[in-house]
């Protein structure tokens, strides 16, 4: 079986698009499937919507992107996990190439990921080079991560004393138990951090984490993943052709 495992705190902009892509994903991978949303102490209806579209709901109060994904791995039944952010859309063609890396002998892997429209002009830099570092040192990117349960289990999972990097940390862990594989095609992920918030917030973030290694070990220094959920307009009707890993 295939585990869809997706992490949720007010996503109910997004979350039925989600799960009905997954659907889709999983149809088209042929395989035995489910969906788990973790709804990660949502004040909207982020966890009725996602049951509408015919995802199974487990509830979480931590607030931690990595502890909720490790709760979803532990209530899902699947031996081949797939952990998908809510904001992001896997084709079936994609699922299908990680369950035939998982298949082959992957320990676990990611996608190339591409951004559903372009971003301001102050972030396009910081975008082309985190990406050009994700294929560098060969690290999944982390909207979307797949993994054996042989695999998260030897590993323990996510590493929760982080609340960021927490991607690095799971390719670094995979690769001390076996092979990891990034496939073809590319995920599609929102851009809507670079929509809904301003240059000076990413500045006064940047300024606060200058010391990473406390900064990723602390939600309070990460308010642009962790602040308040803020309504994004969407992409423009034309979505420029972005950058890439």
């Amino acid at each position: 079986m295939l585990s869809f495992v997706v992490p949720a705190h007010n996503e109910s902009q997004l979350i039925g698009k989600t799960v009905r892509c997954l659907h889709e994903a999983g149809a088209t991978a042929g395989e035995p499937y489910e969906i788990v949303v973790v709804d990660d102490a949502s004040t909207d209806d982020t966890a009725a919507l996602a049951v509408r579209a015919g995802a199974c709901v487990v509830h979480a109060d931590v607030r931690h992107i990595a502890a909720a994904r490790n709760i979803g791995a532990r209530a899902a039944a699947g031996e081949h996990l797939l952990f998908v952010d809510a904001d992001t859309w896997l084709s079936g063609d994609t699922a299908l190439a990680a369950l035939h890396a998982m298949r082959g002998g992957a320990a676990g892997g990611g996608a190339r990921v591409r951004l559903d429209g372009p971003v301001p002009f102050y972030a396009r830099p910081g975008v082309a080079a985190t990406f050009g570092a994700f294929r560098l040192f060969n690290w999944t990117v982390g909207c979307f991560m797949f993994c054996t349960r042989d695999a998260f289990d030897r590993t323990g999972g996510f590493d929760e004393r982080l609340f960021a990097a927490e991607e690095v940390a799971f390719s670094r862990a995979i690769k001390r138990v076996g092979r990891l594989e990034l496939v073809e095609p590319a995920v599609v992920t929102s851009a809507r951090k670079f929509r809904t918030h301003s240059l000076r917030e990413f500045l006064r973030m940047g300024l606060g984490a200058l010391h990473v290694g406390r900064a990723v070990r602390s939600r309070h220094r990460l308010s642009i993943w962790y602040g308040e959920r803020r309504h994004d307009p969407g992409p423009p009707q034309v979505p420029e052709k972005g950058s890439g890993t």
